[in-house]
């Protein structure tokens, strides 16, 4: 069934599409017909995996990467595809159009993609209106993080912070993205002063509730060896509980498609990235603390890939482009694993 609709959506612009699918699912999700028919063909009759990790209860370890829900105004209809979890974002305090477009480019000989949305989202206030409608059920929600394009690195702190504040009684864990290609300057804060400094206050304000929340670290595939220890030693020392490998790369290395594609800037997710983000799970597993949490995300299309990234350390998985490119039937074979 994917198959046909697929073919049927990858004749439009992917913003377009995307945005047709998820509103025709919101018009249509209370037509009880439609409903049955989604989840029949879709969701699995039972989750048998039920995951405790973070201190939450997973239904499911498949979850949704972030970038997809950015404004979380879709929440009901993912999951009534069957995923576990949802990650909402990148919110930032302020809203901010993104950046131009054309913005967001399928590689389909390489099953990939090339986004340069550039924290496109309607604000954390917004996102708080429309968590606040969400009547909460079993699927997990996360919070990703971020700074506005406008705020300096030297201030980019009290975004993370104003963004923590204000979501924290709405979501189950949160993400700090200091990882995405698109901003401008954002990935020198995983430099190891700047990140120390984000974490640490960040994990301090947690400590301070009640009932403290996972906070994760996602990082990019592009970091360099010394800059992947000291995130280890900052991780390891800062108190958070995990980290999410990884962000989309800035590599193209290896591509098969047009060149006019290829050399459209952005971050490519996708297929390409399977291979150097398992590596990264791999070492970070063997080099972090037991009890940090990894997420896998990058490259999952299959039950293989998605094992590959389990037996490098993963705890939780995620995807995105494979979403993208097999359906919601991806989610039923991941959960064979």
């Amino acid at each position: 069934m994917y198959s046909l609709i697929k073919s049927l959506l990858f004749k439009k612009q992917p913003e377009d599409a995307h945005y047709f699918v998820m509103r025709n699912l919101k018009r249509f999700k209370n037509f009880p017909f439609f409903k049955q028919l989604i989840e029949r063909q879709f969701k699995a009759k039972k989750d048998n995996h039920p995951q405790h990790i973070l201190g939450l209860d997973f239904i499911n370890p498949i979850g949704l990467a972030a970038g997809f829900d950015k404004n979380a105004e879709y929440i009901d209809e993912l999951a009534m595809l069957g995923f576990g979890f949802i990650e909402i974002g990148t919110v930032t305090p302020k809203p901010q159009p993104g950046n131009d477009v054309p913005r967001l480019f399928r590689l389909v000989e390489d099953e990939a993609l090339i986004n340069r949305m550039g924290f496109n989202n309607k604000g954390v206030d917004y996102a708080v209106e429309q968590l606040k409608k969400y009547k909460r059920k079993k699927i997990i929600i996360g919070g990703n993080i971020g700074k506005n394009k406008l705020t300096p690195n030297e201030n980019a702190l009290d975004d993370y912070l104003i963004c923590f504040e204000k979501l924290f009684d709405y979501v189950d864990y949160f993400v700090v993205n200091v990882s995405s290609p698109n901003t401008p300057g954002l990935r020198d804060l995983q430099e190891k002063e700047p990140l120390l400094n984000i974490l640490t206050t960040l994990q301090n304000q947690n400590l301070e509730k009640s009932k403290p929340k996972p906070i994760l670290l996602k990082i990019a595939p592009d970091v360099t060896q010394t800059q992947l220890e000291d995130i280890v030693e900052i991780i390891n020392s800062s108190g958070i509980s995990g980290i999410i490998a990884t962000n989309t790369t800035i590599s193209r290395e290896g591509l098969k498609s047009n060149p006019k594609l290829i050399n459209e800037t952005g971050g490519l997710s996708g297929v390409p990235l399977q291979t150097k983000s398992t590596e990264i799970i791999r070492y970070l597993r063997k080099n972090l603390h037991q009890n940090i949490v990894i997420i896998g995300v990058g490259g999952i299309d299959s039950k293989e890939t998605a094992k590959e990234k389990l037996e490098a350390g993963a705890d939780l998985l995620q995807i995105y482009t494979g979403f993208i490119y097999q359906g919601p039937e991806l989610i039923n074979r991941i959960k064979k694993v």
